[in-house]
């Protein structure tokens, strides 16, 4: 027996393709024009959000039946902000250096329209597992944007990925820089982002017209 339905199945795969909450809903765009311009704080950022909206849609799921209607926001923001500073405080014990770089990035997860919105349009009304399911999606989806864009800008804009030199010693001359390549200083300020970004989404509407809206 399948251990996932083919609907709850669906939770998982629909936003890493044709529901994507970045390319298809637009949201999340303002942490993939921030964080991006590094693949390791890109990843990190990827793994924030898949805690703090896989495990707060089950929190919120478990919640729905005793929220009061005209609380749900405050209750969905104290819930999120919980999950949030247990991330920061992790990353402070673990990876100082790294918290650093994401600093008040880390705490913008809170208002994040992702998560927000999944709260608000699904986990207040399904239970917790398919709710942990959606959770899941809508964060890998958000997330491999993340990462993609964090690697194009990384290498193209650094000549690294993780930090480490991939396409040789700009300053001794090795690799490509031997035949005068150099990096494209344009691929770490944030405008380059939005430039990515655009570019995935034309990919994705050329391989699925469907996704075109009508003018």
């Amino acid at each position: 027996m399948a251990l996932l339905s083919k609907k709850d199945a669906n939770l998982i795969k629909d936003p890493l393709a044709d529901n994507n909450p970045i390319t298809i809903q637009v949201l999340g765009i303002c942490s993939a024009l921030a964080i991006t311009a590094e693949l390791k704080a890109s990843v990190v950022m990827a793994i924030s959000v898949l805690f703090v909206l896989g495990v707060g849609n089950v929190v919120i799921s478990l919640l729905r039946n005793i929220i009061p209607a005209k609380i749900r926001i405050i209750v969905q923001l104290v819930v999120v902000a919980a999950l949030v500073i247990i991330v920061d405080q992790v990353l402070k014990a673990f990876a100082y250096e790294l918290s650093k770089t994401l600093s008040v990035f880390v705490g913008l997860i809170i208002t994040n329209c992702i998560i927000m919105g999944r709260f608000e349009a699904f986990a207040l009304g399904n239970g917790p597992w398919k709710s942990f399911l959606d959770g899941i999606g809508n964060a890998l989806g958000y997330g491999v944007i993340l990462v993609i864009v964090g690697f194009f800008r990384e290498l193209l804009g650094s000549g690294t990925l993780f930090g480490m030199k991939v396409l040789g010693d700009p300053v001794t001359k090795t690799g490509l820089y031997s035949i005068g390549y150099e990096n494209n200083g344009f691929m770490i300020i944030p405008p380059a982002a939005l430039i990515v970004v655009g570019i995935i989404i034309w990919v994705q509407r050329s391989r699925n017209r469907a996704l075109i809206e009508e003018a």
